[in-house]
């Protein structure tokens, strides 16, 4: 089984954001790398599309969720310092093709995770830059290989 692990693509900067960070949006390269996103995880494609709460995850997933004909489910568990439930969330889908899209803070805490309890060889630096995506394949409810790969610029 495969889960894409998804790091949501580049949004404004945090620090000219005016409003409510969870409404922080796409900037136009992170629109343009998730439109990239569709045809980049096109041979994997997930039966379902999960995404932190927050905006600029949601319109990260939304281009590859409405190619797929699926809806982006919100889910709290991958939002900014959900690291703890991210884990469980992605214990409890190894045996589903499935697309999750997070945030920075997440994403190490996730693969850590996996490397420690299954031995997942993230290979010499592992990355996690805006608009990546982490594929990971899971057997007999471990997960045995992972794959960067790199966001469109």
């Amino acid at each position: 089984m495969t889960l894409l692990l998804i790091r949501h693509a580049a949004a404004g900067s945090r620090k000219d954001w005016k409003g409510d960070d969870r409404s922080r949006p796409l900037s136009p390269k992170g629109q343009r790398q998730a439109k990239a996103l569709v045809e980049q995880l096109e041979p994997w494609a997930p039966s379902r599309v999960l995404s932190s709460p927050y905006l600029r995850c949601i319109e990260t997933v939304r281009p590859l969720a409405g190619e797929l004909g699926l809806k982006v489910e919100a889910v709290d568990a991958l939002a900014e310092g959900a690291g703890l439930d991210a884990v469980h969330l992605v214990r409890s889908l190894h045996d589903t093709h499935v697309a999750l899209c997070t945030h920075g803070d997440v994403i190490p805490e996730i693969l850590v995770a996996l490397a420690d309890e299954d031995h997942l060889d993230l290979g010499p630096a592992p990355r996690q830059a805006k608009g990546s995506t982490w594929v990971l394949e899971s057997k007999n409810g471990r997960f045995i290989s992972a794959t960067y790969v790199p966001p469109r610029q």
